[in-house]
């Protein structure tokens, strides 16, 4: 067994979860800091809003060196070249899951000890108030947030969709599709929509026949596909009417049906449940300052923070709790939550690990198929 497959047990059989926790001033980091200023690079648009207000602008108001905020879309490539290259001029970055572990173990990331993260209110160590399989070696801080599909209201007359079936159904709901341009999710979608339960979906992935049979199903709709790859982009398809639904991030349409009274619906049928974290770029010349956003981002109270602005969940038990309503409007925020008992009907949790070992493979086979 090889130090890689080993550090993946590791993290599986840890109870423990990923992003917040209360921190003390005790733990609250170094005196000293290098820089008067960290870059956070995250994904743009309303979610890098709700950070903004709830982590980053208290973080400076707190020790004083400001935050310089980027966009990016997704991937390890950029960070790859930084770090190769000894230029590193990103300090922490908001990663997908799998790209977290994987580049954890390529050691594009610096490590993060989970007993250095502050503990729960209550005093509970980070490491016990993570959920399961949320938390890794090189991060801190982070939400969970779904991948669900939604539609304009003013796009149906009669019947609506209400299953992940109907989103691939373009006989009963002819139309064009929005969908990430990435293999990650949309397999999913293909074989639950294809009849597979949930919690089979990656051991039926991890065959040849049945990568085949999520491709195949992705066929059915190909040509009615619209592709999108920043998160902003389907609420403003949906709202031109573009596409008669589209995949999502479950806050981006929470944001536009609130703040800007779209007409949307979501379908949280078949959603994938899935979880992000900051993680530090190895070789960053601002290490502490890094280092000390990290600690304040992994504050319980400061993870549910976000939950205000928009509708992504601490993935520790203890911030739940900590949920309460729409910081502009007053919206009871615990019912739109992609975790709430209600949205979980049938659900895929993303399996990282999969991911992890797959991604790189499946992104190829993904490329070549779009080409075709």
């Amino acid at each position: 067994m090889n130090a890689h497959h080993t550090s993946r047990i590791k993290l599986q059989g840890v109870v423990h979860a990923f992003i917040v926790a209360l921190a003390t001033h005790a733990v609250a980091a170094p005196e000293a800091v290098a820089s008067d200023s960290v870059t956070v690079v995250s994904w743009g648009g309303s979610y890098a809003e709700a950070c903004k207000k709830a982590v980053m602008d208290p973080f400076t108001i707190e020790t004083d060196i400001e935050v310089r905020l980027e966009s990016y879309n997704g991937g390890l490539a950029q960070i790859r070249a930084q770090v190769e290259t000894g230029s590193v001029h990103w300090d922490v970055v908001d990663l997908e899951f799998a790209d977290l572990v994987r580049g954890c173990d390529e050691g594009l990331l610096e490590l993060v000890d989970i007993d250095e993260l502050p503990p729960a209110a209550d005093g509970t160590p980070a490491r016990d108030d993570y959920y399961e399989g949320t938390y890794s070696e090189c991060g801190g801080g982070g939400i969970f947030y779904s991948t669900v599909y939604a539609y304009n209201n003013e796009s149906f007359a009669g019947e609506r969709p209400t299953t992940i079936e109907d989103f691939f159904d373009v006989e009963k709901f002819p139309g064009r599709r929005g969908m990430r341009r990435t293999a990650v999710g949309n397999l999913e979608f293909a074989l639950m929509a294809d009849g597979v339960p949930p919690e089979e979906v990656y051991e039926i992935l991890d065959t040849p026949e049945g990568l085949s049979r999520a491709f195949n199903k992705l066929d059915t709709i190909k040509e009615h596909i619209v592709w999108w790859e920043a998160g902003a982009q389907p609420p403003q398809m949906l709202a031109d009417q573009e596409v008669i639904m589209s995949t999502a991030y479950n806050g981006r349409i929470f944001n536009a049906q609130v703040l800007e009274q779209q007409p949307f619906t979501i379908v949280w049928d078949g959603q994938m449940l899935d979880y992000s974290q900051f993680a530090i770029v190895a070789g960053t010349p601002n290490l502490e300052a890094a280092k000390r956003f990290l600690l304040f981002a992994s504050r319980v109270e400061n993870m549910a923070a976000i939950g205000r602005y928009i509708a992504y969940s601490p993935t520790r038990r203890s911030g739940i709790d900590l949920i309460s309503t729409h910081h502009e409007t007053g919206v009871e925020m615990r019912p739109h939550m992609p975790s709430a008992p209600e949205n979980m009907g049938r659900v895929v949790r993303n399996d990282w690990e999969w991911w992890s070992d797959n991604g790189e493979e499946m992104n190829e086979r993904f490329s070549v198929w779009l080409s075709r």
